[in-house]
């Protein structure tokens, strides 16, 4: 099996990479290493298990490596949801544009399937919680929801158009090592500039579910062998949630902090584009027997973790 996987270098693709390699595939990363690091894929390289591009989506000089792969797994996104709507741009460009030439290069080489991660922030400030697959009216309330329904379209237009076959896989809150960004990156950069006083965006009652990394990896592998439509939706997720305060606590906690107080900005949304309260539905998938073996606190509590280790000892 020949894989490709762009943003191999990142978060999430840098385990999916480690999983794919695991399983004896053939893997080659693309990656700008705008937001990846090349350390997390580097024991790949260095032993021929897998191989690197380093190239951005949006310029040439990829296109002609993919030719002759199985399947590509496109993950290489700009994930910043705040930065969306202070700067929609690179949001434009490196989401909805960087697909359609992914898309195109599949379509001119004859690669037949893509698995593509999309998002939660897709169904906006939904009314039915846990949102199902689903789901209508589509109103995403950010720029970065609104380019990842973009790009699920052109997916969409794309297989139906050209014989191929895709894979869309909504995340809840991702968590784990190798996280660059997100609450918990937060709380532990600002606890260590400030251990007395931690500042929390909004009012600390944002409910939402989180997943750490290895458990999406595995649903995302667990749905692709089973689901064989032209176009196959799944939400990934826990089947609970946690709220932003009781994250910071947890954070605080496997710092082996005491006595910090916790400073509230006010309202019910951190930043513009924010979800107060986000709950998949993972029925979809629990339907092909899969289900996560973790909830949100205990994801929560392992990423807070293996990230503390990471900063202390390197790359994991």
């Amino acid at each position: 099996m020949f894989d490709v996987v762009t943003g191999g270098a990142g978060f999430i693709g840098s385990h999916l990479v480690d999983t794919l390699v695991a399983q004896g595939n053939e893997v080659l990363v693309i990656d700008s290493l705008c937001s990846g690091r090349r350390e997390t894929i580097a024991r790949h390289i260095d032993s021929c298990k897998g191989r690197f591009v380093q190239k951005d989506l949006l310029g040439d000089g990829w296109q002609d490596s993919i030719r002759g792969a199985d399947r590509l797994f496109h993950l290489a996104a700009d994930p910043d949801v705040r930065q969306s709507a202070v700067n929609p741009d690179p949001t434009m460009q490196n989401n909805i544009m960087a697909t359609y030439r992914v898309l195109e290069a599949m379509r001119q080489h004859g690669v037949p399937e893509l698995v593509f991660t999309s998002t939660s922030t897709v169904y906006g400030d939904a009314a039915v919680i846990p949102t199902p697959e689903s789901y209508t009216p589509l109103e995403p309330i950010s720029v970065y929801g609104a380019s990842k329904l973009a790009c699920e379209a052109l997916i969409s237009a794309y297989c139906h158009s050209f014989g191929m076959k895709a894979w869309t896989f909504r995340f809840a809150n991702i968590i784990g090592s190798r996280s660059g960004h997100g609450v918990i990156t937060d709380f532990i950069l600002k606890l260590r500039k400030d251990p007395a006083e931690l500042e929390i965006l909004g009012d600390g009652k944002q409910t939402k579910s989180y997943l750490e990394v290895h458990e999406c990896v595995a649903a995302m592998l667990f749905a692709v062998g089973k689901a064989r439509g032209t176009v196959n939706t799944f939400n990934i997720g826990s089947e609970d949630w946690i709220d932003v305060k009781s994250i910071a606590e947890i954070v605080a906690e496997e710092m082996h902090l005491t006595g910090t107080r916790f400073r509230f900005t006010g309202g019910d949304r951190g930043w513009v584009g924010d979800v107060p309260k986000m709950q998949l539905s993972i029925d979809r998938l629990k339907a092909l027997r899969w289900k996560p073996q973790t909830g949100s606190r205990e994801s929560v509590r392992i990423a807070v973790r293996d990230m503390l280790a990471e900063q202390q000892h390197g790359v994991s």
